[in-house]
């Protein structure tokens, strides 16, 4: 369906108009109607179908002009780069409306973002903690709140933000329109549209863990970090088109590891991203990679959900993810908006177990491939993969003599102490005589 043929406005089609966008994703076209029509919606859809565009849609739609100075639309993320990128899009979708848009999250300075406040706001893009922080301090009321959205919501669950959650709901008011969107289903996620929705609509484009159809699936079994490194590099230099390439690892220590090793080699074209950068570090990282500054970027799971960045050619996991579902969000990077892509796994021992659910959640089998000849197996291991040695003490207590008692040498004599009774100050004066105290002066013969 073409988005002429839905029920829009001429200023939002001009704006998608001048956005590039003629035809309608499946779930934009399928939530559309029914967000109009007041329900509350739950979107369940892969990553990279155009659900960011499918809410902000209807929710323009339906937003009338009003001076007044508190949101009525309430979309809440649970990582800042998801803020900037969905304010980006309501930014794109209001060229031709006035509309006031805001974003806030923690890291940066809250004076500014209460000052937006002051200034009025339409539209609120928010993480949960900095949003809660704002209400707290009386500066932000929610109570005009008409529209919510919660976008991500399986992730911002992982993340530990259902107290937050459920208390910013408690802050809103009971009337309002609620749009849910996740990649899973999990069990939290149900509890969550049970306590809070009203009769939802199920949305659902894709089953959660259906792989993307247009990613060329692959892996290697690899036994270490050094070995990984030499499959990289030789993937790097032979792999057609690769020219944007997002390496994923486990955690912040490896990805600067691996960030370290590969530096020399490609320069200016390598970046890292992850929670430990500031904030204008990792927007800087995003923004490189996605103009193609950058053509490889070594990321944790922190740029794995949510974020729109176009023609990656490559996903490549360096590190296994913990959680099968974390596998689909990564590779969900590539094959975008029809698109095609490639994703690769690097597989170790110990990744066995997590491999065989990746495949099951998926319903699909993957063979792993064996090195290519070319690639020389390390020898060298980091510290994090030496063998752990059952039962072995790396520090041996020393052995203490308990038949002399707690010491073993007689004390000197004028160490040793004797309770004589009576108290200290008793002791003083009969080594030194009465003590005068201070300002006291001798008496004199009473007269």
């Amino acid at each position: 369906m073409k988005f002429t043929e839905l029920n829009l406005n001429g200023p939002i089609l001009n704006a998608i108009d001048d956005m590039g966008l003629t035809e309608a994703t499946p779930i934009q076209e399928q939530i559309f109607p029914i967000a109009m029509s007041g329900r509350d919606v739950v979107g369940v859809a892969q990553t990279g179908t155009g659900k960011t565009i499918s809410y902000i849609l209807p929710l323009l739609r339906n937003l009338k002009f009003s001076k007044q100075k508190h949101p009525r639309i309430l979309v809440l993320v649970p990582t800042r780069e998801l803020v900037e990128q969905v304010v980006g899009e309501f930014v794109k979708l209001t060229e031709y409306m006035n509309c006031r848009i805001s974003g806030v999250y923690g890291g940066t300075n809250i004076n500014t973002q209460k000052q937006m406040v002051y200034d009025g706001i339409d539209v609120l893009v928010a993480t949960p903690g900095r949003l809660l922080d704002l209400c707290l301090t009386g500066t932000l009321r929610l109570k005009a709140v008409q529209k919510l959205v919660i976008d991500e919501v399986d992730e911002m669950l992982n993340l530990g933000f259902k107290v937050q959650l459920e208390r910013i709901i408690d802050l809103l008011p009971e009337k309002r329109q609620n749009l849910m969107f996740s990649a899973t289903l999990t069990y939290d996620v149900e509890v969550l549209i049970k306590k809070y929705f009203y009769d939802p609509i199920k949305v659902e484009v894709a089953s959660s863990g259906t792989p993307v159809d247009k990613i060329f699936q692959s892996g290697y079994n690899v036994p270490n970090f050094y070995t990984k490194i030499n499959l990289l590099l030789y993937a790097l230099d032979t792999m057609p088109n690769a020219d944007k390439v997002l390496v994923f690892v486990k955690s912040r220590q490896m990805a600067d590891l691996l960030y370290t090793n590969l530096e020399e080699i490609f320069e200016e074209e390598l970046g890292v991203i992850h929670s430990n950068k500031s904030q204008n570090y990792r927007f800087r990282m995003v923004n490189e990679f996605a103009d193609g500054t950058l053509r490889i970027l070594i990321a944790t799971d922190l740029i794995s959900r949510g974020l729109d960045i176009e023609n990656v050619s490559h996903v490549i996991n360096f590190d296994m993810p913990d959680e099968p579902e974390a596998y689909m969000h990564r590779i969900g990077r590539t094959g975008r908006a029809e698109a095609e892509g490639q994703a690769v796994a690097f597989v170790s021992e110990e990744d066995q177990n997590i491999w065989k659910e990746i495949q099951a959640l998926m319903n699909i089998k993957i063979e792993l491939e064996e090195l290519p000849i070319d690639v020389e197996v390390s020898e060298q291991i980091i510290d994090l993969e030496a063998p752990v040695i059952a039962g072995k003490l790396l520090v041996k207590t020393p052995k203490v003599d308990t038949s002399k008692g707690a010491a073993f040498h007689e004390k000197k004599d004028k160490n040793k102490k004797e309770n004589q009774g009576g108290s200290y100050r008793r002791t003083i004066a009969a080594k030194y005589k009465k003590p005068k105290t201070r300002g006291q002066k001798p008496r004199g013969k009473r007269k």
